[in-house]
């Protein structure tokens, strides 16, 4: 799914139940809609070409042309659908609705096309054997799940344009040629073939492949012993020292994800990267050899980037390869709700933890203070079961807890680890829980059930029973008791109560200065008569533009509440001098840190989960 990202838009739906579409994806291949004697399905079709056309000129209507070939047999309707989402973004996002200028000809010859259903096309061969679809898709979303394109440069997802026949097999091969213009470069997961056309093996394959298309910057080296590619728009915008730190984050984390399961299933990987400056945060999208992130561009340098690549290059096992019954195989016409995103997204997000610091990318005491933040968010939203919480992202909830999946889920993970670990003296852990199920059901053409998940967990931990756990914390709202568990790991929870200097207002910078924005009406600031609409300047003779201007102002100040303090501000074209008192805020400062009495056992089990490393039984 993608992670960091700001809320998406609400899409009202209609959760259709469906019974398991049971078999392997090489095995009899599942429809493409609900296979029921009563379900639309479309004639047979074959040799499937598509083109996608994106030159200067479709950059400059933010557009990109889609072209179809395919050959069929018969007088019987084709209907050709687009998916309504995409896998990852667990939303229904109707990609139909940005198609223009649909046509069907044979030759010269245009056929005859209507609606069958919103997001379907009925065409009526009328005796033609090979037929060409024809269309326009808008490309205007800065949104790794959408097309965006901008004067010299494309993102295109394959779920947005590629139709599929309804009702027939996923399992078709097809070609994609892809016409821009010559100088421009072209980067996707998909295998080129000798004649310059992308391959796909599959729909799954095809749709799985995001393009970037136009001017961008690509570079590779071998990590893992495969080929990876770094693709990055706009050229110059991931260069020198920022591209080194990112390459060698990627030399520190995917070996330890590797490690976990045993292989890398790729050969080649691209992580493709589109920076804006209007994007706030970023978002990221995983696929099976690659992920799409979107960063705003004052945020190149956080560290979160590094550790979102983390959890997208995880998703290729978990997710993309392992993941849940109720996504497999996937379908694309509606709504896939599922209660295991807590393992496909959180489980991701804890190992993107992991990974991170086993390869030396971040240090133990950072992932302290990662898991630290993790387990205050939970604590200030009201309780939701994990399980609740998977199901539920389909409807972008607005209580807070629309993502906490994430969060709680990766919580849910260390907690397993840990109880594993003590119940085995550190001789097995959950990894060996991901490999297991990544062999067992991926490797067999399935995906994973209740039983599968818990019979698992509890092999790992020599028969140990999790029917507790998941009753009281993931389908339960339980708190999780961290004073019990952390111990076992050779850590703890740390709380102090601070006494801290508070002005209280907020500050909404502009190109004039500081702007109060809002003021506490229990405040020094409110009882001084700083009103919304000042543009604060001074705080006892400390500039409000000083860059320590909260240090220098509190150390000032005195340290008994009631000191006289002087708050100058802006109103109105004249600067005035407000005079309070001094206020002090009660906080408790909480924080993770080592156990210094953690017993031997305890810490061959932090030092296990900080490395990746298991005892001898």
């Amino acid at each position: 799914m993608p992670f960091g990202l700001p809320m998406r838009r609400f899409a009202a739906l209609l959760f259709i139940i469906v019974a398991r579409l049971a078999a392997a994806q090489g095995a009899a291949a599942p429809c493409a809609s609900a296979c029921t004697a009563s379900a639309p399905r479309s004639a047979a079709i074959g040799d499937v070409r598509y083109d996608l056309l994106f030159d200067a000129a479709h950059g400059l209507t933010r557009s990109v042309g889609v072209q179809m070939q395919f050959t069929v047999r018969g007088n019987e309707p084709v209907l050709l659908s687009l998916p309504a989402w995409t896998p990852g973004a667990y939303e229904i996002s109707d990609y139909a609705r940005n198609v223009s200028g649909f046509a069907a000809t044979f030759g010269s010859r245009a056929l005859r096309w209507d609606k069958l259903d919103p997001d379907t096309w009925r065409i009526h061969p009328d005796g033609a054997r090979e037929i060409t679809v024809r269309f326009e898709s808008r490309a205007d979303s800065l949104d790794n799940a959408f097309n965006w394109a901008v004067d010299e440069f494309a993102l295109v997802n394959g779920t947005n344009v590629f139709l599929y026949p309804e009702g027939q097999p996923f399992e078709f091969a097809a070609t994609v040629t892809v016409k821009a213009e010559p100088q421009w470069q072209v980067a996707t997961g998909l295998a080129r073939g000798s004649d310059g056309a992308f391959t796909a093996l599959t729909y799954h394959e095809l749709v799985d492949a995001p393009f970037f298309i136009g001017r961008f910057d690509l570079d590779s080296t071998q990590i893992a012993g495969r080929w990876m590619r770094l693709a990055t728009y706009p050229a110059g915008s991931e260069s020198g020292a920022r591209r080194a730190a990112l390459w060698e984050s990627l030399r520190k984390s995917v070996p330890p994800e590797a490690a976990v399961f045993g292989e890398v299933p790729w050969t080649t990987y691209t992580v493709m990267q589109i920076a804006d400056s209007t994007f706030r945060g970023m978002s990221a999208l995983e696929h099976q050899n690659s992920n799409v992130g979107v960063v705003g561009t004052p945020f190149l340098d956080e560290s979160f980037v590094l550790s979102v690549y983390a959890h997208e290059i995880f998703h290729a096992y978990n997710v993309k390869r392992l993941r849940p019954a109720d996504l497999w195989p996937y379908r694309y016409d509606a709504a896939q709700p599922t209660p295991w995103l807590w393992v496909s997204e959180g489980i991701t997000d804890y190992y993107a933890d992991l990974v991170m610091v086993r390869g030396g990318a971040i240090t133990p005491a950072e992932f302290r203070g990662l898991t630290h933040g993790k387990m205050d968010h939970v604590r200030q939203l009201a309780p939701i079961a994990l399980e609740d919480a998977s199901l539920q992202t389909w409807l972008r909830m607005r209580d807070g807890t629309q993502d906490i999946y994430y969060d709680k889920g990766s919580l849910a993970g260390l907690a397993l680890d840990i109880l594993i670990r003590d119940a085995t003296d550190n001789s097995a852990s959950l990894d060996d829980v991901m490999r297991a199920l990544y062999n067992a059901e991926y490797k067999n053409g399935r995906g994973f059930t209740a039983d599968d998940w818990w019979g698992a967990v509890s092999r790992a931990a020599r028969g140990a029973s999790f029917s507790d756990f998941a009753a009281r914390y993931v389908d339960g709202r339980e708190v999780y008791p961290w004073d019990k568990w952390l111990l076992k790991a050779g850590w703890r929870l740390v709380s102090d109560t601070i006494a801290q200097a508070r002005l209280g207002v907020v500050l909404a910078p502009d190109s004039t200065g500081l702007m109060v924005a809002s003021v506490d009406p229990a405040s020094v600031a409110d009882a001084a008569g700083v009103r919304v609409g000042d543009f604060l300047e001074k705080v006892a003779g400390v500039s409000a533009n000083d860059p320590a201007f909260f240090q220098k102002w509190s150390a000032q100040a005195g340290v008994q509440p009631g000191a006289p303090l002087d708050i100058e501000v802006r109103r109105g074209g004249r600067r005035l001098t407000l005079h309070g008192q001094m206020r002090f805020a009660t906080l408790i400062n909480a924080r993770l840190e080592d156990d210094p009495s953690a017993s031997p056992k305890a810490l061959r089990i932090r030092n296990g989960i900080l490395s990746g490393s298991v005892s001898a039984p």
